[in-house]
């Protein structure tokens, strides 16, 4: 590759920061707390809105459930007779028969029907829970990625400005003769990586703009600023008693045992399915019957002698039998995610203890300490470089610990399905 190549690739990577850089100061700014974020999130979430006229659904076919069967009324009249007339009915002359009838379900059939949709109802309101837990995960950690690509582009941004001085100033001095063209490359190539890592920067800034902007649904055109505070020192987590909490927030846990309760009462259902019902009803014949005018009281039951509803009974009991299988399995995910998430905040916590952080913000001191030794040629070019690159590698670092604490604290509260330490 040309000299005159990666000048102009370089050249294109300074302008499209610029060009970024520039696009972000011209956006409107949302400065928020992730305790506002969550509240947009809330009242603003398409897909939570969307999941809520799922619950309101179900909620309807509980009603649907304690309605009574429709009375039925039926009849039969002549059409035409020997008298050749139409609808003839003058007298004694002419056949009409009304019938309404009413089916009583009996075993208590209708009260379970109700039990087995208000299961349904809850299964959706577990649903609704359970989406809305992993939405709020996905905002919390992308609340907090977008706060650490922030504070990385700061570092790129600092090194990056005096990356640059030292280039102008060591291109001077290589046309003065008082350098070699080696340190220029060297230099030139130092500042282009930290351009490409920035535009690198930019681009996964950018997908986690998009992801919460429509999550919080909000303008296209802002750019939001996450704003995270430390997370609380020493805290005291039992993972025991957590992961018994869990067993009565966590809403796919809940989900799961609604499905185990609609499973049972649908196996109460269906034995009582198996139940004949009775229609009664009352008739009027006019003519047809032994005598005219004839009134009758009519009961009619189906005898329970070939469909005694046996395949759906077996059907509901294997059901039944399955998903408490499935309950106790969640149940042991959900104690060992409790206690994998306290273990992971723990070590995430001891990696970023006070004594560390003290040494991190020592550090921008060294760094501007070999900076002015460097241009004051105390130190060499290779070490300056060699410091340079551990400067930006531990600045990464130290946020990259910063974002695995936030990390581990959505993890914790997700596994545990309520919050148990308040995202900052």
């Amino acid at each position: 590759m040309t000299n005159t190549h990666k000048g102009f690739k370089t050249l294109l990577l300074i302008l499209f920061c610029f060009g970024t850089s520039s696009a972000f100061s011209q956006t409107d700014s949302l400065r928020i707390s992730f305790k506002d974020a969550e509240k947009l999130f809330l009242e603003n979430n398409l897909s939570l809105l969307a999941q809520r006229y799922n619950v309101n659904a179900t909620q309807a076919l509980v009603q649907q459930a304690g309605l009574w069967d429709n009375p039925v009324l039926s009849t039969d009249q002549n059409i035409t007779d020997n008298s050749k007339k139409f609808f003839y009915h003058n007298g004694n002359m002419g056949q009409v028969f009304v019938q309404l009838s009413q089916l009583i379900r009996t075993a208590g059939k209708r009260g379970k029907q109700i039990r087995v949709a208000e299961d349904g109802t809850k299964i959706q309101q577990a649903a609704f829970n359970d989406l809305m837990r992993n939405l709020r995960y996905n905002l919390q950690l992308d609340f907090a990625q977008a706060a650490n690509l922030i504070a990385q582009r700061q570092v790129y941004t600092t090194e990056i400005t005096s990356a640059t001085a030292l280039v102008n100033a060591t291109d001077k001095a290589y046309q003065a003769g008082n350098t070699s063209l080696k340190d220029l490359v060297r230099l030139k190539a130092l500042l282009f990586n930290l351009q490409n890592e920035l535009v690198e920067n930019e681009r996964q800034l950018n997908d986690l703009e998009t992801e919460l902007k429509t999550i919080l649904a909000v303008k296209e055109t802002q750019f939001i600023i996450p704003q995270i505070k430390p997370a609380p020192e020493d805290l005291v987590l039992n993972p025991a008693t957590l992961a018994e909490q869990a067993k009565n927030t966590r809403a796919d846990y809940r989900l799961n045992q609604y499905t185990l309760l609609q499973n049972q009462d649908n196996l109460t259902l269906q034995k009582a399915l198996a139940k004949p019902d009775v229609n009664i009803g009352a008739s009027y014949d006019q003519n047809s019957s032994y005598a005219p005018h004839y009134v009758g009281l009519q009961i009619s039951v189906p005898l329970p002698l070939l469909n005694r509803n046996q395949g759906n009974i077996k059907s509901a009991q294997l059901a039944a039998q399955s998903q408490e299988y499935i309950v106790k399995n969640v149940e042991l995910q959900v104690t060992n995610q409790v206690y994998n998430a306290v273990q992971q905040y723990r070590l995430s916590e001891q990696l970023l203890d006070k004594n560390q952080t003290d040494f991190y913000e020592r550090y921008d001191q060294i760094f501007n300490a070999m900076l002015k030794s460097f241009q004051q040629r105390q130190i060499s070019l290779p070490e300056f470089v060699d410091f340079f690159d551990s400067y930006k590698e531990t600045k990464i670092k130290i946020l990259q610990l910063q974002l695995n604490l936030q990390k581990s604290i959505a993890d914790l509260n997700y596994a545990v399905g309520t919050t148990v330490i308040p995202a900052q």
